[in-house]
């Protein structure tokens, strides 16, 4: 169950990148010819928070049963881990970082759920792109020393 739900993670991200750029751009659109949020911004928003909530899920339970989070803590003590780059990354810096930018992108999302109004895109457009900065800086991706990971499973 494990590996199924790592490789489900690691498919989900490509998902959550892919609807953060369009509701990025839409955002971006948005804000430039001062339209107001339509059904469409609201639905791609939508799908992007939950997508994310079910990625930070499985994340969860990667983190509490997999080696690498609760376990790497629990095993080596804190101060190993954090002074060993890998084994913090795992066990702090990529779910902290990761549960910002979901935090980022619950709050644009709800921000474009409560109004219409055109000035919603600019704060949408700000909290996804701060949350799209901090996925590609906390992803695990191909080539980071100690930590890299394939870019499909």
């Amino acid at each position: 169950m494990y590996i199924g739900l790592l490789h489900l993670h690691n498919l989900l991200r490509w998902i959550i990148l892919l609807l953060l750029l369009i509701a990025i751009l839409r955002h971006l659109s948005g804000m430039m010819s001062k339209r107001p949020v339509s059904g469409a911004d609201r639905k791609i928003d939508l799908f992007l928070m939950i997508s994310a909530h079910i990625q930070l899920v499985i994340g969860f339970y990667q983190w509490f049963v997999g080696g690498f989070g609760l376990k790497s803590i629990q095993n080596n003590g804190f101060g190993i881990v954090m002074k060993n780059a890998a084994l913090r990354f795992w066990a702090i810096e990529h779910i902290f970082g990761m549960l910002v930018a979901i935090i980022f992108i619950t709050v644009g999302r709800g921000a474009v759920k409560r109004s219409s109004d055109a000035s919603v895109h600019k704060k949408a457009f700000w909290l996804f792109l701060l949350a799209l900065i901090l996925i590609l800086a906390t992803v695990p991706w191909p080539g980071r020393v100690g930590i890299g990971r394939p870019l499909m499973p």
